[in-house]
């Protein structure tokens, strides 16, 4: 008896890493993901070794039922690590663990709400070629033939992360036409950067089924048309509990450095699309706000009334790096309600 197992892992593409795969037929049944081997890759063609010293190493993070070949196969998310099995410069799993690891006691929790934007023939899917449709207004969660384009694409891919056993927590669709967004969600920082992987690599291989392609470009259409973000919801248990906590995280995000250096994190393009229009705050500038879309982190209104809950953070692109988005908003809010007193 053999099985599939469809090794998946993030390459070093600058500036912004893209996903690779490649099939082990591995002889037995399916026995968990301590039972997955390593397996290893020609990093000279992924931009993570060179042809001189090229090997790398797969070593499984994540396993899944594999929803698109169905039977006993399987999706495998890897990290990357060098030959002596120490973390490769583009793991950036690794760093986030440690942080996790660190706070695990504040039992932060995330959810991720990733937007992206279908294309066909090299024009944004239901953009007439050489012009543009109707303005914005009624595609956001829009209905209709004339408004809605690749529900079919995305009804397959939402079935498949549910097959997967993915924390999927819904769908919608976006401002632009061809843009959605899909949530992950709520789940460990972990987790959910695992999940959000795997996810993406479904919402590619579901549209190659299709012929349509899917990019989590920050501003694929110039102009007055809104970009994709990646908003992240964030939690910690004295948040999920207190309202002072809320504003202790909102404040420890505007301190100092932060703001710049969470936002030169946040995703390639970020300046093209936090401009301070289209329901952004300007990529320079940092700012907090109950139920403010033009904020850079938004407090639901919910949470005010109810006097705990979660933050918004608004500013990552939608091509951002899961581990390093989660690993950033871990470090600075925990540190900052740690020594406050707030745990």
């Amino acid at each position: 008896m053999t099985f599939k197992a469809e090794y998946i892992w993030i390459d070093g593409t600058a500036p912004t890493a893209k996903l690779r795969s490649k099939t082990k037929i591995i002889e037995g049944a399916p026995a968990g993901l301590d039972a997955l081997p390593l397996w290893g890759f020609d990093g000279s063609s992924t931009n993570q070794a060179e042809g001189s010293s090229s090997d790398c190493v797969l070593k499984p993070v994540f396993s899944c039922p594999d929803p698109i070949r169905g039977g006993d196969d399987v999706l495998v998310l890897c990290e990357v690590l060098d030959t002596d099995l120490t973390p490769h410069p583009t793991n950036t799993r690794a760093a986030l663990a440690e942080v996790a690891e660190r706070f695990a006691g504040q039992e932060p929790i995330f959810g991720i709400e990733q937007e992206y934007t279908f294309f066909k023939d090299g024009y944004p899917l239901g953009f007439p070629k050489g012009g543009f449709p109707a303005p914005q207004g009624g595609y956001y969660c829009g209905v209709g033939s004339d408004e809605i384009f690749g529900r079919d694409v995305v009804e397959a891919h939402l079935d498949n992360c549910l097959k997967a056993g993915l924390g999927i927590s819904g769908i919608n669709a976006e401002v632009m036409p061809g843009q959605w967004e899909f949530q992950v969600g709520p789940l460990a920082p972990l987790v959910v950067a695992d999940q959000l992987w795997v996810a993406r690599w479904l919402l590619y291989r579901t549209a190659e089924d299709f012929g349509i392609a899917a990019t989590l470009d920050p501003k694929p259409v110039k102009g007055d048309w809104n970009g994709a973000g990646a908003h992240t919801n964030f939690s910690t248990k004295a948040m999920r509990e207190g309202y002072d906590a809320i504003i202790t995280a909102c404040e420890a995000l505007g301190e100092g450095s932060k703001p710049l250096d969470h936002v030169k994190n946040y995703g390639a393009g970020i300046d093209d699309r936090l401009t301070g229009l289209h329901e952004t705050a300007p990529w320079d500038q940092y700012s907090y706000g109950v139920s403010d879309r033009g904020a850079s982190v938004r407090i639901p209104w919910q949470v005010e009334k109810d006097g705990k809950g979660y933050i918004e953070d608004r500013r990552p692109n939608a091509n951002v790096d899961p581990y390093v988005v989660t690993r950033l908003l871990v470090d600075t809010c925990c540190t900052a309600l740690e020594k406050a007193g707030q745990v």
